[in-house]
């Protein structure tokens, strides 16, 4: 079968590569450029848990010691500490990564993967689809056409995949601007993130209400100044200025020494594509939505869309197509981009008001709350989305129970007992392609596991899991949040529950299984899948 065609050799379509590769899936990566990428410290990204862990499940890299973890959090308004954070087990840190180093990870796992193709110089020109796969052809140096099962354009803003696919790109231009600047200096706050609304020096050229500060490693800082509506020029002249003052301003008045490493300025535009799917091409990343006003992370989202669409694809690579699961990727997707957007449209004129709401009694605190969740990946600002409302989900069973995660949240990272005996993370186990099955046994970890394998109800569960109707994994764990001994989860392969049971239920489990892959196969997928 034709490998997958991947439009763009950004972190989204690298990281969608990878993800095909690890389900045995064949992709080549269409890269306009020359395979090279700019070091720029002025452009960083703000890594969640669970796509840090993404990446370094793909790649084998250590990202967590290449970026940098925040020791904290403060919120500033004026003089006043309006919220401190101390991260630790209970807070896990956000991860904040040079963009660059984040892609040469994935370019260098990419160059071990005989399943990875990536040609450079290679700018996309049409697009032809039949029933049977997709043809992209492309121009330049090195112009000539591919052939492919599926086609995702993880194209960027301008991407040209959807406009070829004619999609509407609806939204809002510029909602906000910054100017930013990568600098090495000590600041009073050593490894904290600083997020600073009226601080009260006085600014220079059109007031800034907002800075904000974010470490790297090496006692790099990029700094992120609000600008006010319009196109005024941020000079060179002007971005000295500020950083100078604002360095005086959290030193007490004189300037520490500092290296200007970077500059740059950020415009955050609002934009959700109508279609997120046309036959066998689909969008993903930027090519599908722009967002990022309020400390939200574009780039998580697009990981996201990566991590949810590879085994979709991916099952219908192996297995032929199945359009309610093919369909399930824009369903779910833009259904949690819409509502990011929807919560960051509706706080932006609260939160930039000023003025008198700005002065009402409380108001600041709430403010701050706001920006501190989406700064953080918290509340409806940042945090992962969930598909709760999703076709891929199971109807309620006698024997459905509730835990700690909800249907259609992402699972929490517990240890687990895999098939052969030893102990892993749960996390270690996703995007495989495999379904998990997830029984909570305590004590189990105490003992070998060839000792309670063959015990109790693991027999009549192993039986289960191998009836089932798609490749799963039974793993064993000790305990899981809000979860009884003896329940069973029933896992995603991008980590999302499908299901929680009380017990060994089979017929109840291959309901749910086959559920989560898009329901009963009609008979000509059926027929398409055996030919």
């Amino acid at each position: 079968m034709d490998p997958v065609i991947i439009v763009g050799a950004g972190p989204v379509g690298l990281t969608l590569a990878l993800a095909l590769a690890r389900q045995e899936v064949p992709s080549v990566v269409l890269d306009e450029g020359p395979g090279k990428d700019e070091q720029r410290l002025a452009r960083t990204v703000v890594l969640r848990e669970d796509t840090a862990a993404l990446i370094e499940r793909l790649t084998g890299f250590p990202v967590t010691e290449a970026g940098f973890r925040w020791a904290g959090w403060r919120s500033m308004r004026r003089k006043q500490v309006m919220r401190q954070i101390t991260f630790g087990d209970d807070e896990p840190a956000p991860l904040h990564v040079p963009q660059h180093v984040l892609t040469a990870a994935l370019r260098e796992a990419i160059t071990a993967e005989s399943l990875v193709k990536i040609a450079v110089e290679s700018r996309l020109d049409s697009i032809e689809q039949e029933t049977s796969g997709v043809t992209a052809h492309t121009r330049g140096p090195k112009g000539t056409w591919w052939r492919g099962s599926y086609l995702v354009g993880c194209d960027g803003p301008r991407s040209t995949v959807r406009k070829l696919q004619d999609i509407r790109f609806p939204g809002r231009t510029a909602v906000e601007r910054h100017a930013v600047a990568a600098l090495r200096t000590e600041l009073p706050w050593p490894g904290e993130a600083l997020l600073h609304r009226m601080p009260p020096w006085r600014t220079s050229g059109p007031s800034a209400g907002e800075v904000t500060a974010r470490p790297l490693a090496d006692d790099v800082w990029r700094l992120d100044w609000l600008l006010p509506p319009g196109k005024d020029l941020v000079t060179p002249d002007l971005l000295v200025a500020r950083v100078r003052e604002t360095l005086a301003g959290w030193s007490g008045g004189s300037t520490p020494p500092y290296e200007l490493l970077d500059t740059g300025v950020h415009t955050v535009h609002h934009r959700l594509a109508r279609r997120w799917r046309a036959g066998r091409v689909f969008l993903a990343g930027d090519a599908a939505h722009l967002l990022g006003a309020l400390g939200t992370q574009g780039l998580d989202e697009g990981l996201r869309d990566a991590d949810n669409l590879a085994w979709k694809l991916a099952f219908a690579w192996h297995h032929g197509p199945h359009e309610a699961l093919l369909d399930s990727y824009q369903v779910e997707r833009r259904a949690v981009v819409a509502a990011r957007l929807r919560a960051a449209d509706q706080s932006l004129p609260v939160l930039r008001a000023g003025g008198l709401r700005s002065a009402v009694r409380g108001s600041a605190r709430g403010h701050d709350a706001l920006l501190t969740d989406s700064h953080l990946g918290r509340g409806l600002l940042g945090a992962p989305g969930a598909y709760a409302d999703s076709p891929l989900a199971p109807p309620r069973a006698e024997s459905s129970v509730e835990v700690g995660t909800a249907v259609g949240d992402q699972v929490f990272d517990v240890r687990v007992t895999a098939e052969d005996g030893s102990f892993v993370r749960l996390r270690d186990r996703l995007g495989r392609g495999a379904l998990l099955v997830l029984l909570i046994a305590p004590g189990t970890g105490v003992w070998e596991r060839k000792h309670w394998v063959t015990a109790g109800i693991m027999p009549r569960l192993a039986a289960a899991v191998t009836a089932l109707p798609h490749r799963a994994e039974l793993l064993v764990t000790e305990s899981y949040p809000g979860a009884a001994a003896h329940t069973v989860l029933l896992i995603r392969p991008d980590g999302h529950l499908v299901t929680a049971l009380s017990g060994v239920r089979p017929a109840d489990l291959y309901e749910a299984a086959e559920a989560a892959l898009g329901g009963p196969r009609t008979t000509a997928e059926a027929t398409a899948g055996t030919s």
